[in-house]
């Protein structure tokens, strides 16, 4: 029985792939494998992940869809490479050296990465699917962690920490800007506080306007200092001082 291929975008599925070829293959019809993946993120950014389909693609394209077939096996080998080339975009070319510490590493990782992802919310259930370990996902990793690493941060904190903020920008990012994030609601949520009994909900009355009036980017921030902060009073991490507090309000102890 011949073994199960793996699923595009996994580990292995990875490590067996030979890079795309960068200009069009011989023959024809043949098309430029970057000019397919990007035109593919435009569709996803468009409609969705639900709605695009090869023959979407291939009408953008102006080709068809055994042309297609010939640079790829289907969808969701298209889709890997979109999540990988949506990471790309994520800036973070000199971090260790424009970094002041470890914590501003983190902080400045966790503003390019949540703005990049914004501006490709469709492509969040995709990402949130399987760990990214394409060749943008592999050198965006390598890049913080070689910064972190730079700036003294412990290996095994190192890691943990990219992790801890990676999760975050991505859930956060998910719940407020995916495809299925509940539409801005604060005035009615207000309302229907300031409704309630106080006698029954004495702390959700003493702080609905809070709750309702912060903005999406003013709890990123918020949040992310509270990692920060927590990670920088953990045992055996070095050069301990005030964390960034990049538009949070917050100033660290």
């Amino acid at each position: 029985m011949a073994a199960t291929p793996p699923p595009p975008g996994s580990p292995a599925w990875w490590a067996a792939r030979p890079a795309p070829q960068a200009g069009p293959r011989r023959g024809r019809p043949s098309l430029d494998t970057a000019l397919i993946v990007a035109t593919a993120l435009r569709l996803v950014d468009e409609h969705g992940v639900q709605a695009f389909s090869l023959r979407m693609l291939a009408e953008a394209l102006h080709s068809g869809t055994a042309t297609l077939y010939r640079h790829f096996d289907g969808k969701d080998e298209i889709l890997a490479y979109v999540v990988d080339r949506v990471l790309g975009e994520a800036d973070l070319d000199g971090l260790g050296d424009a970094a002041a510490d470890w914590r501003d590493v983190l902080t400045v990782t966790a503003h390019r990465l949540h703005d990049t992802l914004r501006r490709h919310p469709h492509t969040l259930p995709l990402l949130i699917a399987q760990v990214p370990v394409g060749p943008h996902g592999l050198a965006q990793r390598e890049r913080v962690l070689a910064a972190l690493l730079a700036h003294d941060l412990p290996a095994d904190l190192a890691a943990r920490a990219f992790t801890a903020v990676t999760h975050y920008v991505i859930g956060f990012t998910a719940q407020q800007h995916g495809p299925g994030a509940a539409p801005e609601n604060g005035a009615e949520l207000a309302a229907f506080y300031r409704g309630l009994d106080p006698a029954s909900y004495p702390a959700l009355s003493r702080t609905a306007a809070t709750l309702t009036s912060v903005s999406p980017d003013e709890e990123f921030a918020f949040g992310l200092t509270l990692l920060v902060l927590g990670l920088d009073r953990l045992p055996g991490v070095a050069g301990r001082g005030p964390a960034p507090a990049r538009g949070t309000g917050v100033t660290p102890a």
